[in-house]
């Protein structure tokens, strides 16, 4: 399995023989815990065969903890005393650990890994000293790995406790310099506002969080609602250039601001127009995510979080999880590393909130996304090419429409299928024909 690395450009991630990688995450948050053997590798196999290629997992959610075999991380529950069996025939947490890892290796998934999630530091669980007593031994113990990646923080500010994600990152990074690493943060916050200049910080994450419009808050965060776009701007726009992308977006299925399963629950449109909005704007990739799988619920949990009904051995095969495949054999079926934004090419508004038309393109190709599938105009020529091919792609189940040529010059007027609604979401493809 080859490791990552940043493209040359410095805008999205490559293999080490230069092929281009697209991110196409999950958020299997607590598959370290709840999962044994037989259901982890049920887990792996049918995310592999929907595209996936990264899990982000917690490596310790809470202290104490415990995974689902009984076994214990840490001597006292302290970070800096791991609890080692060396024994094979015996198996403890982190050899459980070391068995996920390898199956998602031979997968060909990465695993991305949040050390210690951002709630034990902030109560004070973890210090300075034993980050860096824990950071060495992630280091040391997987640093020749080649799937992992590693994501700081986790659902946490970047100035609480920032020793403490200091010490993490680099403590790790002296062990494992091959290895990518962010921070993941906050809801309605990125990795950029703390840590944007940080040489073990690779690239950007963002956590574009899952309100609506109006329940934005006045927590002094970015108020962007739905829009995580205007994330992807920002870090698009800072200096020095590093990949971003957004590790947690609403999610398939929990309600509506999070917390209250009375309000209306997030749908597949809206995974969907998550993932175009980020990736059109000029990200490297996107993680999906579900609120039955990021906590595993399953028959032995009586209580789930955020209202889940559903258990995570179902809610794999919804219908939000098996579309995001789609975007990914999109992208990957243009050239990759000339991507850019560019919405300089429509020639009517780009239209607010749920009617934003985003435009992303190579030198020889541009797809525009529709959320509602309202007509919209650009300016020709903007690609190569005397005529150009059309098509509307289906973000639902991947099938291309082929609408026929058309001049590479003046404005030209686009009409999806359907009448103009909200989920009513198309990508218009243009293909320079020569």
């Amino acid at each position: 399995m080859q490791r990552l690395k940043i493209s040359d450009n410095r805008r999205f991630l490559m293999l080490e023989n230069g092929e281009p990688f697209f991110w196409l995450g999950d958020t299997g948050w607590l598959l370290f815990n709840r999962l044994n053997k037989e259901q982890a590798e049920h887990y792996l196999e049918v995310r592999r065969q929907q595209g996936y290629n990264v899990i982000q997992v917690m490596g310790i959610h809470q202290l104490p903890t415990q995974n689902v075999y009984g076994n214990q991380p840490f001597v006292d529950h302290d970070v800096s005393k791991p609890i080692l069996l060396n024994d094979p025939a015996r198996e403890g947490f982190w050899e459980h650990v070391d068995d996920i890892i390898d199956m998602a290796e031979s997968k060909g998934i990465y695993m991305a890994i949040v050390p210690v999630w951002g709630t034990v530091v902030r109560s004070g669980k973890v210090n300075e000293e034993q980050a860096k007593a824990y950071g060495n031994f992630l280091g040391k113990r997987y640093g020749n790995r080649r799937n992992i990646i590693w994501l700081n923080g986790g659902d946490i500010l970047g100035d609480t406790r920032p020793e403490v994600w200091e010490a993490l990152a680099e403590t790790i990074k002296a062990q494992a310099p091959d290895q990518l690493m962010t921070f993941h943060p906050f809801g309605r916050t990125q990795s950029s506002r703390w840590f944007h200049d940080r040489s073990w910080l690779d690239f950007n994450m963002f956590q574009s969080g899952h309100r609506r419009y109006g329940q934005e808050g006045k927590d002094g965060d970015n108020h962007f609602g739905p829009d995580n776009w205007r994330y992807v701007e920002i870090d698009y726009n800072l200096e020095p250039t590093k990949p971003t992308i957004d590790g947690e977006p609403s999610y398939e299925l929990i309600p509506q601001g999070l917390h209250d399963p009375s309000e209306p629950w997030w749908q597949p449109e809206d995974v969907r127009r998550y993932a175009y909005w980020s990736v059109f704007a000029g990200s490297f990739g996107h993680t999906y995510g579900h609120s039955s799988v990021i906590q595993m619920y399953n028959e032995s949990i009586s209580e789930p979080d955020y209202g889940a009904k559903k258990y995570w051995h179902e809610a794999i095969f919804d219908d939000g999880a098996q579309q995001m495949q789609h975007l990914k054999n999109l992208i990957l079926s243009y050239s990759f590393f000339d991507r850019i934004p560019d919405q300089s090419v429509l020639a009517s508004p780009q239209g607010e909130k749920y009617e934003r038309v985003s435009i992303t393109r190579g030198n020889d190709y541009l797809l525009a996304y529709t959320y509602t599938g309202r007509e919209f105009q650009l300016k020709m020529g903007v690609i190569e090419g005397q005529q150009v091919m059309a098509y509307w792609y289906d973000p639902r189940t991947g099938e291309r429409h082929q609408l026929g040529l058309y001049e590479n010059q003046g404005i030209a007027s686009f009409n999806p299928p359907g009448e103009p609604q909200d989920g009513n979401d198309w990508v218009l493809i243009l293909e320079s024909s020569k």
